[in-house]
């Protein structure tokens, strides 16, 4: 199918970034993610990798540059690396960058066949470096495990950024000793503001932290310089003074970032949702079965048209989340 027209909302915003949810299920259950005990998608709801393939290419082929492979984590599918391949062939030829968030758990298996597939860069989430918490944050995590496959993806070359959701009462402590981490290991690190997406065990507003208070007490100890750094994502920059490590703050509530938001998240069942703070979608499994890519086309005119001018997060006291489905359905 030749190419068509670029996706552009009626906010005058371009859809340049695509984030795939390979798999909504996930190998550890991070206290602000996830309930203790969830209840995953069965296989048979699923997009096969090979319509997934489809509707990522059919996005290339309207403008996406670049595709991020999310979960859950996206490595614990079967096969998972053969999509990375199939879209790693088309880096270069329309696509800019395929990048990967992952947990980690499972890179030092995987870490040298994302790097042949293409892969230059990928985010780790890592919450801690203290093995004792970081288990309990992840409610049953091996820190060894993760920090080995940091160093498997670095061996094979794929630079490592650490994403760190600010924890009140769990790691806010601990922040300043991860970003010295990061620098003295290389990496880059972006903080993010937790987000109200899906029920959990507890309240988030008891763990919330502002983004601008965390700022504030990382200044009086790192010189961090305003950095023009564009990721493709929501990431603001600061660079550590002396060293390679760029800093990047995600804050949706204390520093909204949708007026340039250029991004949509298709879910492994095949949900397009235009907007994380939001349940509008539109069913791209439906329409790839019932009338192939003709019929995707006309569910993406659908949804970007009506895509949001912005989310409606609230981590207040009580408050419900602003979407019922959990981060690892949509895409984290």
């Amino acid at each position: 199918m030749p190419n068509s027209p670029a996706l552009i909302d009626r906010h005058g915003r371009t859809i340049r970034y695509l984030r795939v949810s390979v798999t909504d299920r996930c190998d550890l259950r991070c206290r602000y993610c996830m309930a203790e005990k969830m209840s995953f998608l069965p296989r048979s709801a699923l997009l096969s990798l090979d319509e997934m393939a489809l509707i990522a290419e059919r996005f290339i082929q309207r403008g996406v540059s670049k595709i991020r492979l999310t979960g859950g984590e996206p490595l614990v599918r079967r096969d998972a690396i053969d999509l990375v391949r199939r879209l790693g062939n088309h880096v270069g030829a329309g696509l800019d960058e395929l990048t990967m968030t992952t947990n980690g758990t499972r890179l030092v298996e995987h870490a040298e066949a994302l790097a042949d597939a293409g892969v230059r860069r990928i985010n780790v989430s890592l919450d801690s470096i203290d093995p004792d918490r970081f288990r309990h944050i992840t409610r049953h995590g091996d820190l060894g495990q993760v920090l080995a496959g940091i160093r498997a993806a670095t061996a094979a070359g794929i630079a490592v950024k650490i994403n760190t959701v600010a924890l009140k009462g769990l790691n806010e402590d601990e922040l300043p000793a991860i970003l010295a981490w990061t620098v003295a290991e290389g990496h880059d690190l972006t903080l993010i503001e937790t987000m109200p997406l899906g029920a959990i065990d507890e309240d988030r507003a008891d763990r919330f932290v502002p983004l601008t208070r965390v700022f504030d007490t990382l200044a009086q100890r790192f010189a961090l310089v305003r950095n023009a750094h564009d990721s493709g994502g929501p990431a603001r920059y600061w660079q550590v003074d002396g060293s390679t490590t760029r800093l990047g703050l995600i804050s949706p509530l204390t520093g909204n970032f949708c007026q340039g938001c250029n991004r949509v998240r298709l879910t492994t069942e095949g949900m397009l949702y235009t907007c994380l703070g939001h349940d509008d979608s539109v069913d791209l499994k439906a329409a790839i079965r019932s009338g192939g890519l003709a019929a995707v086309d006309a569910a993406l005119d659908e949804a970007i048209a009506a895509k949001p001018a912005a989310h409606d997060f609230n981590v207040e006291a009580g408050a419900a989340p602003a979407v019922s489905r959990h981060m690892s359905v949509t895409g984290g």
